[in-house]
């Protein structure tokens, strides 16, 4: 099976392909041109018909939302997921990512509200490794990303109260997938 991903320049199309170059999942990257539109009509439409991206297709799938992506690359490719408590763990967290850490973090009344709450709280979950336990993994990916976000898009936000939060940003940012994905922004 060819996997091919669509998406644009700074879009969360770079949480599945930092996911697939971490894992070594082979894969074909496909950049739309998302000033031109490219992305508004077919082909990609009948992909996305809500004309969004991140986009995969793996064969006859075809599949959008990151999140959607990412736990299909990690039960279909990634060798995670394997029994419905760890398939869970790993949706609670990509969840987690998309809808709670992405919210506090890109709306600015949830960020005032929200924000210290979740970074104290994940500030101690990550002090005990990987988000799953054992490896590195489909949460880490999805909570660690947008994390990474923080000193591109608010760096002036102080982090200095969460350790752990830092930490987890700087060995982020040496991985060499996440190199590779971030330094095509």
């Amino acid at each position: 099976m060819a996997l091919t991903l669509f998406g644009g320049a700074r879009s969360r199309a770079s949480m599945p392909r930092w996911y697939m170059e971490e894992k070594g999942i082979s894969y074909s990257w496909h950049l739309l041109d998302m000033d031109a539109g490219e992305h508004r009509r077919e082909p990609f439409t009948s992909m996305n018909p809500f004309a969004k991206v991140p986009a995969l297709v793996d064969g006859e799938l075809k599949l959008f939302e990151s999140g959607a992506i990412l736990l299909y690359l990690a039960e279909s490719y990634g060798h995670e997921c394997q029994s419905p408590a760890e398939r869970a763990l790993a949706q609670q967290w990509v969840l987690f990512a998309n809808a709670t850490l992405a919210t506090a973090l890109f709306v600015p009344s949830n960020r005032e509200r929200e924000f210290p709450r979740l970074m104290e709280v994940l500030d101690r979950k990550l002090a005990d490794g990987p988000l799953m336990g054992g490896q590195w993994s489909v949460a880490d990916c999805a909570v660690n990303a947008y994390l990474a976000y923080l000193p591109i898009f608010f760096p002036q936000i102080d982090l200095s109260p969460f350790p752990q939060v830092q930490a987890t940003i700087a060995a982020t940012q040496q991985r060499p997938a996440y190199q590779l994905v971030m330094g095509q922004r």
